[in-house]
């Protein structure tokens, strides 16, 4: 979809991935199969729904059905629960919390990405200003709220989503999580969660699972050990990227992937990231914060199993130069677990990473700085990148590729694309904050940010899974 455009900024792609284009390409059905799943996509104006029904997986209406049993009431917060790690940036110890860390409303505009009104530097007030073009058409300009099964609280940077209660098929055992993504057009609108149509090829890192009367899934296989405590030891000053050591909060076993094919319901593959597992809700009821981690996901800020809601932090991110909320669930290694704060998943190891808009990628890609301006910390309004992370507790501002109303080639499950600022790029005072793909790769072009250490610019080898919330402008 934007490979052309890619083709004339970036130069060098490994000669494996035309030997995997070449290795699809072969596979006639494979071939059939994508373009009825891509055709109508990429016909479709960006100004609309982004999908048409020709887009759509062939889904039966008894399908339909099933997947309507998980459809929940709009999930909202009956209170405003304490915020969690509310010490992390000021403690010294905010690297070995549990816990999500700081919200995304931080205390400088290093640590705080929502725009400002649009009275500022107008002669006209703020009441005159009518609602943003996006209310009308959502890639326009204003905030779209885009995971719409529950409630944004944009005073505290964190959203609310139905709980669900599934369970472990053998053991009984209660499996609590969420569902953020999906990939097919017609279920994301009915249960009000994100379209990827990416998500189709990602298979092979999915569980599977089956719906039950209730609309809860009964997983096959995968579970997770919230007990570990979460510490990470950072390098030196400066240089806080690699850390010394980093253990992650919660480890999931071999067979734990947040994704999960449906066999009972077309094969229709979700984002169902674990939250909780083998305990009972009077466990993990802390509808006003202050949350057990020992019990439950990193990420929770609130838990509510007798509403069925919980509460999630959200974090700071730009697509295309703007700012956007998304979460943080899973990673793929150890060491992306513990900086994201998110769930160790050794089954996303499974993905094809390297192949972004390639035939048949299931990632998108995400890119992450690894040596960023961090002086000042959050009273920096250029602060990026993993060191200031590791410095100050905030999060690192990563800048995603194409988001729902920006492009059509989205996924949750990131691509870490990790970039370093080479010391000529810094002593000639070029380091900034990057805000979007096509910048960063054309300062890769240039010389100025390479691989870590200098190596070659690409894939670091494991992917995130960071579903998106909202879009700030």
């Amino acid at each position: 979809m934007r490979t052309a455009v890619r083709k004339s900024v970036m130069s060098g792609r490994s000669t494996s991935e035309s030997t995997t284009r070449l290795r699809f390409i072969a596979d006639r059905r494979t071939t059939i199969t994508l373009s009825s799943l891509f055709l109508g996509i990429l016909v479709t104006p960006l100004a609309g729904a982004q999908v048409t029904p020709s887009a759509a997986k062939p889904i039966s209406s008894e399908s339909m059905a099933v997947h309507l049993t998980a459809k929940r009431p709009v999930a909202a917060s009956a209170t405003t629960p304490t915020p969690a790690a509310s010490s992390a940036g000021i403690s010294s110890s905010f690297n070995s919390e549990q816990g999500p860390g700081p919200g995304p409303i931080g205390p400088g505009p290093g640590c705080n990405l929502f725009p400002a009104p649009p009275s500022v530097g107008a002669s006209v007030g703020l009441s005159y200003f009518g609602p943003p073009p996006s209310t009308t058409n959502p890639s326009l300009v204003g905030p779209v709220q885009l995971l719409n099964s529950g409630t944004v609280d944009a005073k505290n940077g964190t959203v609310t989503l139905p709980l669900y209660k599934g369970t472990l098929s053998g053991t009984k055992k209660t499996v609590w999580y969420i569902l953020t993504d999906v990939d097919n057009p017609n279920v994301a609108a009915e249960l009000g969660l994100n379209f990827s149509a990416k998500l189709t090829f990602a298979s092979n890192a999915a569980r599977t699972g089956n719906l039950d009367a209730n609309g809860n899934i009964v997983f096959d296989k995968g579970t997770v050990n919230f007990a570990p405590n979460r510490a990470i030891v950072p390098g030196p000053s400066g240089a806080e990227f690699p850390p010394k050591s980093a253990t992650p909060g919660a480890v999931g076993d071999a067979n734990y992937s947040p994704f999960v094919r449906i066999v009972n319901a077309a094969n229709v593959i979700y984002n169902a990231p674990m939250v909780a597992f083998d305990v009972d809700a009077s466990q993990i009821n802390f509808p006003n914060g202050n949350v057990d981690y020992s019990k439950v996901h990193d990420e929770v800020v609130a838990i509510d199993p007798i509403n069925m809601t919980v509460t999630i932090n959200l974090i700071n991110g730009f697509s295309f130069g703007r700012p956007v909320w998304y979460l943080s669930m899973d990673t793929s290694t150890p060491l992306g677990a513990a900086i994201e704060h998110n769930t160790y998943a050794p089954l996303m190891g499974n993905l094809l990473l390297g192949h972004d808009d390639s035939f048949a990628s299931p990632i998108e890609r995400i890119f992450i700085s690894t040596n960023g301006p961090e002086s000042g910390g959050c009273n920096n309004p250029l602060r990026q990148g993993l060191s200031a992370d590791l410095a100050d507790g905030h999060r690192p501002n990563n800048v995603l590729g194409g988001i729902p109303t920006i492009a059509l080639d989205y996924s949750p499950a990131w691509d870490a694309q990790l970039f370093e600022w080479t010391s000529d790029a810094i002593n000639q005072g070029f380091r900034g904050q990057v805000r979007e793909e096509f910048q960063i790769l054309t300062f890769v072009q240039d010389g100025l940010i390479t691989g870590p250490g200098g190596a070659a610019f690409g894939s670091s080898g494991f992917s995130i899974n960071c579903p998106i919330v909202q879009r700030l402008d």
